[in-house]
């Protein structure tokens, strides 16, 4: 039987020598917080989302992630500016992906081959404002080599894997991409837009920011090809170095281990 994300805490978020409290990690549902999301007109207009999804498209899942799911209604509503009509329809498309996709199936179990590769990880802490840290290490992306379906699946598993330890209040995640050792055979322009799509498409507004960690010049033109493509995800995009990941992104006790040395 595949194991499925767990429930129970393993970890702590931040440790004791961290000026911030500790607080156990937990796989849970993402917390929507917004000013106006307990108002009356939120309210209604989470309601009318349900029923149009309801009316016009009654085959679409239900339940969690579903077309009833008001959280995940709210959030969208909150990213099309309440637009219902927008709403619908980027709900709708996200739901059809989300099964299409099988992601409510992905486990630790069915990425264990690719996540064996140590190309990507979630983060045991939080980031200094306690965002869940998502990391690649690119020069272990080796496109000739892995299928690219399973990279695909492996990038969504750790993107819920991030989400799930969103802190209560908390909507964004960090994404850091090491470029160290990074050459022309890990260079991947329709993998980078297709995990960008996903976070504008599938997890609207779930991205904070993304680190490009001492990116070589090689990779420099990729980046040229692929920014375009992004549109205004790629102003998300900061290029920095190690000391400045360690100085001003974690504490001493919560800095990956990959940015020690």
């Amino acid at each position: 039987m595949a194991v499925r994300l767990s429930l129970t805490p393993r970890h702590p978020l931040l440790p004791t020598t961290s000026p911030i409290p500790p607080r156990a990690t937990r796989f849970r549902r993402f917390a929507v917080q917004n000013s106006v999301s307990g108002s009356d007109e939120s309210r209604k207009l989470v309601l009318e989302v349900k029923e149009k999804l309801e009316r016009e498209h009654s085959s679409l899942p239900l339940g969690r992630n579903g077309r009833d799911d008001e959280e995940m209604i709210l959030w969208f509503l909150k990213d099309r500016k309440y637009s219902v009509e927008d709403a619908v329809a980027k709900l709708t498309k996200a739901i059809n992906w989300r099964q299409e996709f099988g992601v409510d199936e992905l486990t630790e179990n069915s990425v264990k081959g690719m996540a064996e590769t140590g190309k990507a990880f979630v983060h045991e802490f939080l980031d200094v404002n306690l965002r869940p840290v998502l990391i690649v290490v690119a020069s272990k992306h080796l496109p000739a080599v892995h299928d690219p379906v399973e990279d695909e699946k492996l990038c969504v598993f750790y993107v819920e894997k991030a989400l799930s330890k969103l802190p209560p209040g908390k909507e964004e995640i960090l994404g850091i991409i090491d470029l160290r050792g990074f050459s022309i055979e890990n260079a991947d322009l329709k993998f980078l837009t297709f995990l960008f799509d996903v976070f504008y498409s599938y997890y609207p507004k779930r991205l904070g920011q993304v680190l490009f960690v001492e990116a070589p010049s090689v990779f420099r033109p990729l980046w040229q090809l692929t920014k375009p493509l992004l549109k205004s995800y790629a102003s998300l995009a900061r290029f920095c170095s190690v000391d400045t990941v360690r100085k001003e992104y974690f504490t001493e006790a919560t800095l990956p281990a990959i940015f020690r040395n």
